[in-house]
């Protein structure tokens, strides 16, 4: 593997820890899915059973972020416990958002971003004390051209240090502007080389406003992530309403595997994430694997506009 490259397992399908790190998060009825969660030692014992299964189920790639409360100390903690060679696994991780809520569910702010120099300095020691060998990937977190990230001179210096060290660099976006924000990113270079070796995005059957340009990313060379495919479970049974739309073309599949198949099927995409936070959510998810490609075909279409798709995202409660 060349120090700007990343190699991903042969299963498409990775596990992301958003959920699964912290009390609170965005998607629907996240609090009936791990329960009270009054302090860590009850989410780390819940964690490893998802991530235990999600390994059960032949998932080789791992996401989490500083952001995500403990998700990497779960994570690293599993993988260690069970003696996992970092040759076995592929694990991702990103920068630019500390976790605040201080494991409030009820918290004001729960995360704050901050893509300067000084937090990725610090936060990269944070993730290497808790994945050590484990990290492959290391992700500017929600890269926006608000942000200015992709501008600062010196953030992108450093990631490329990093890349020459051997680590793969990556960034995710979010929002609706994630088009341009890939198509600036692809371009960056340092040392003839180009700085990250993979993206990740979000895209689904309500939010597919960046499939282009992540076919642009994927002819580039990079690596493609999808995260939220199920749009924090609005493409699940949860919504019951969407979930019989999807479930009448494909019978004898959940909404959340069609969703995810639905993905799957996009030639570009290099892997795609489930955001499971129960041992049965990630049972049914993997499920989109056996989904036939060629049956995605005939889904209704349900995009939204990304404006409007954004702003619901936004709206959804921390729970």
């Amino acid at each position: 593997m060349s120090s700007s490259s990343l190699e991903l397992p042969d299963n498409r399908l990775g596990l992301g820890l958003a959920a699964l790190g912290r009390p609170g998060y965005i998607t629907l009825h996240h609090g009936d899915d791990i329960g009270p969660a009054g302090n860590p030692e009850d989410l780390r014992v819940h964690a490893h059973d998802v991530i235990g299964a999600a390994w059960g189920a032949g998932l080789r790639y791992f996401d989490a972020a500083r952001s995500y409360g403990k998700a990497e100390e779960f994570l690293g903690d599993w993988l260690a416990t069970n003696d996992v060679s970092p040759d076995a696994v592929r694990v991702g991780s990103k920068w630019g958002y500390a976790y605040t809520a201080g494991w409030r569910v009820n918290a004001t702010v729960h995360e704050v971003k901050d893509h300067t120099i000084d937090v990725l300095n610090r936060q990269i020691g944070e993730t290497r004390s808790h994945l050590g060998r484990y990290l492959d990937l290391y992700q500017i977190h929600s890269a926006t051209h608000a942000s200015g990230v992709l501008d600062n001179t010196t953030v992108i210096d450093r990631l490329a240090d990093l890349r020459d060290g051997g680590l793969a660099i990556g960034f995710t976006t979010s929002g609706p502007d994630q088009t341009a924000t890939i198509r600036r990113a692809i371009d960056i270079e340092r040392g003839n080389q180009p700085v990250f070796a993979a993206v990740q995005s979000t895209w689904n059957l309500l939010e597919p406003s960046a499939g282009a340009a992540l076919g642009e990313a994927a002819e580039a060379g990079l690596a493609v992530i999808v995260k939220e495919a199920v749009a924090n479970g609005r493409l699940t049974s949860r919504n019951r309403e969407l979930a019989r739309q999807l479930e009448a073309v494909i019978p004898g599949f959940s909404a959340d595997a069609i969703a995810i198949a639905a993905v799957l099927a996009q030639p570009w995409a290099s892997l795609v994430l489930s955001g499971a936070a129960t041992v049965d959510q990630l049972r049914s998810n993997v499920r989109a694997a056996a989904v036939a490609p060629n049956a995605v075909a005939d889904l209704p279409q349900l995009a939204e506009e990304p404006e409007a798709y954004w702003t619901t995202r936004a709206e959804l409660p921390w729970n």
